[in-house]
């Protein structure tokens, strides 16, 4: 097994004529007023805890 190289390659082109296949999405997601609030989830769950500690 080797390890890590010592003297990283860069990146490197891409072939010619390839293309990136790109795709706009958009992620804001509308919540109204009167919804309730979210749980909080596992991660910010410990760090409530462990600041409570």
């Amino acid at each position: 097994m080797t390890g890590p190289s010592s003297s990283p390659r860069g990146e490197t082109a891409g072939k010619p004529g390839a293309r990136w296949a790109t795709e706009l999405r958009t992620t804001e997601v509308v919540i109204d007023d009167d919804a309730p609030d979210p749980k909080p989830n596992r991660k910010a769950r410990r760090a409530l805890a462990r600041r409570k500690r």
